[in-house]
C-alpha cells in the first residue's frame, strides 16, 4: 500500500504532465517533431524531468521555473516559446508545487480537472503562428445527450459532432 506522501507526488507528477500535454507550444513541437524522431519521448520525458526539477529545488522562484523550461524547449525540441505563454505555464507549475509543498492533494486535483477541461488541439501555420482548434466541450447531461456512434469516429481519433435535427 502507497503512503500518502507517494500518492501525493504520483498525483503532483501527473498534474505537472497534464499541464505539458496541454501547452500549446510543446503540442506544436511534438507534432512537428521539431525534437527530432524521438519527440513524442522526449515530451513524455519533460514531464518527469520538470517533476525532478521541483522536487530537487523546494524554493524556486518564478524566472528560474521559466529559465528552465525556456532552456528545456530549446535544447530539446530547438523551440524558443514567443508566444506568451512560458511565465502562464511557469506560473501554474509553481501553484501546482506549492499545493503539493502543502500536501493539498484537493487543489491539486482541481487543477488537474480544470486543465482536460480547457485542453485544446492546437496545428501550426505555414507563417509559424498557431491555430486554435476545436477544444473538448464538457460532456452534457440530460435529455438532449446526444450518443456518439461508431461511424462518427474516424481514423485518427477525432470524432465527427453533428448538429441535432
Amino acid at each position: 500500500m502507497a503512503s500518502a506522501g507517494e500518492d501525493s507526488r504520483a498525483l503532483f507528477g501527473a498534474v505537472v504532465r497534464a499541464a505539458l500535454e496541454a501547452w500549446p507550444a510543446l503540442q506544436i513541437a511534438v507534432e512537428n517533431s521539431f525534437g527530432g524522431v524521438h519527440s513524442l519521448e522526449k515530451a513524455e520525458w519533460l514531464g518527469g524531468a520538470v517533476e525532478e526539477y521541483f522536487l530537487r529545488n523546494a524554493d524556486l522562484e518564478l524566472d528560474e521555473v521559466e529559465d528552465f523550461l525556456g532552456e528545456l524547449m530549446m535544447n530539446e525540441f530547438d523551440t524558443v516559446v514567443e508566444d506568451g505563454s512560458l511565465p502562464q505555464v511557469s506560473q501554474q507549475l509553481q501553484t501546482m508545487f506549492q499545493h503539493f509543498q502543502r500536501g493539498d492533494g484537493a487543489a491539486l486535483k482541481e487543477m488537474a480537472s480544470h486543465i482536460t477541461q480547457r485542453k485544446c488541439k492546437v496545428t501550426a501555420t505555414n507563417d509559424g503562428a498557431a491555430t486554435d482548434g476545436v477544444c473538448p466541450q464538457p460532456e452534457p447531461s440530460g435529455p438532449d445527450f446526444q450518443t456518439i456512434k461508431e461511424e462518427d469516429i474516424v481514423e485518427d481519433g477525432w470524432t465527427i459532432v453533428r448538429r441535432k435535427k
